[in-house]
């Protein structure tokens, strides 16, 4: 069969046909907690890999493991008919801790179907990525039109620090003219998305340490500083009265031409009557072109193994996402100097990065995707994507980008405003999963000759 040979009627029925064991492939990578963080067993992002593996190859690539100092990451190739391009289809394979288990509604390894979405960790972010890629070439058979490589990533969740040198050390296999990174989210159920933003992440650990050892509380506290209390106040200013970064030296982006309703994002955050939001400007910019700052853990005595004592150390981890125009060097250095700066009453302190990725813009304008933006017009029956800048981080975005220069990069997902990823219950909409999937083969299917 030859590529002309393929509609769209027939990509379709080609899709539904792989759906269900599509969905049963799905199941059993959710199966494997594969989790790339230091105190998680690495044995299972190896079962992780292997069984991706196995996936690539039985779409007909040549396909090997690689690592580069880290976790293992899967690549396959199928090489391009003469004169056609070459796609490289990226997703990951690893997924985020389950957190505390009790706050799930099910098991977050066990998939479970409620309500037409599939739960589990990774249902979504990003296994459900990934099998887009399969179901996609599995639809196209012998007749795919071009060259295909999949790069599938074993450590995203946890900062992408091997990426930049897999890609250097693979520069040849993995080179393409069109990179799809499908890791990302819709607009709306019903309303796809081409990702054109996202901020860049630095997360760092502050340590404050005010005594040698604990004291009494009664015979020391107030005029011998603890370290909690010092560490609180530091903590406080990070922001000013409105709940803006009040950090010098950190970028603000442009301003969004879309707008986010409070409602909507209120409802999707989960957010608990009463509380308001913080900073100012748009919603779109506080979440998608300004900086922000969380605090996401504390290292301290527990309510419950307190004493009566000054505690002589305590520390923070401090997660910035930073504007899509900005460094993340420089603004760690911006957050590192803020800290020791503000740290009160002379307590000592150190700041240690714990990790980053850059921030992205990217470019929708090219041949490409005029077809990529056609596909998925063509799966969501008529509805165009919208262009979309995103809070997250994807640390591949700009690490791509500065391997391949040349290449056009797009950034679609699976996720909606419902699925919860990184949280409890994430779930994958299994309607939009196979939208998702028709579109990916709608655009191999015209990336030979793309509209323009």
């Amino acid at each position: 069969m030859t590529t002309k040979d393929l509609t769209e009627a027939e990509l379709r029925t080609a899709v539904e046909r792989e759906m269900s064991r599509a969905r049963a492939d799905l199941e059993d990578l959710v199966r494997i907690p594969g989790i790339a963080f230091p105190e998680f067993d690495h044995a299972e992002v190896d079962r992780s890999a292997e069984a991706v593996a196995a996936l690539v190859h039985g779409c007909g690539l040549d396909t090997q493991i690689v690592r580069a100092g880290g976790r293992p990451a899967v690549i396959g190739r199928r090489p391009a008919p003469p004169g056609a391009p070459t796609v490289l289809l990226y997703a990951h394979h690893d997924v985020q801790p389950p957190g505390d288990e009790a706050l799930w509604d099910s098991d977050p390894f066990e998939p479970v179907e409620r309500d037409g979405r599939l739960y589990g960790r990774g249902a979504a972010d990003d296994k459900a990525g990934l099998m887009a890629h399969v179901v996609a070439l599995r639809a196209l058979g012998d007749a795919l039109p071009v060259g295909v490589v999949v790069f599938v990533e074993g450590e995203e969740e946890y900062g992408s620090a091997s990426l930049a040198e897999l890609l250097r050390l693979h520069h040849d296999k993995l080179r393409s003219d069109l990179i799809v990174i499908t890791d990302s989210a819709n607009w709306d159920i019903g309303v796809p998305a081409l990702t054109t933003s996202l901020r860049g992440i630095v997360n760092c650990v502050a340590e404050i340490r005010t005594l040698h050892a604990a004291v009494h509380s009664g015979m020391f506290g107030g005029a011998v500083p603890d370290a909690l209390t010092a560490l609180v106040r530091l903590l406080a200013t990070l922001h000013d009265e409105a709940g803006d970064v009040a950090v010098e030296g950190l970028e603000t982006g442009r301003e969004s031409t879309l707008e986010l309703s409070a409602d909507r994002v209120r409802a999707e955050a989960g957010m608990v009557d009463g509380v308001r939001f913080t900073g100012t400007g748009s919603i779109a910019d506080r979440l998608w072109t300004k900086p922000s700052l969380s605090v996401l853990g504390i290292d301290a005595p527990s309510v419950l193994e307190s004493g009566n004592a000054l505690v002589p150390v305590a520390r923070a981890k401090i997660s910035a996402r930073l504007a899509p125009s900005d460094d993340p060097v420089k603004a760690f250095a911006a957050l590192r100097d803020h800290l020791e700066a503000y740290c009160p009453w002379g307590a000592a302190i150190s700041v240690d990065l714990d990790g980053g990725g850059a921030p992205c813009v990217i470019d929708t304008t090219g041949p490409h995707y005029e077809t990529t933006r056609s596909a998925i017009r063509a799966a969501w029956d008529g509805v165009a994507p919208v262009e979309i800048g995103v809070g997250g981080s994807i640390p591949a975005v700009s690490t791509f980008q500065a391997e391949f220069p040349d290449a056009e990069i797009v950034v679609t997902g699976v996720e909606d405003p419902h699925t919860r990823a990184h949280g409890p219950n994430e779930s994958l909409h299994l309607g939009e999963f196979a939208r998702v999937c028709l579109a990916e083969a709608l655009l191999l299917n015209g990336a030979a000759r793309p509209i323009g």
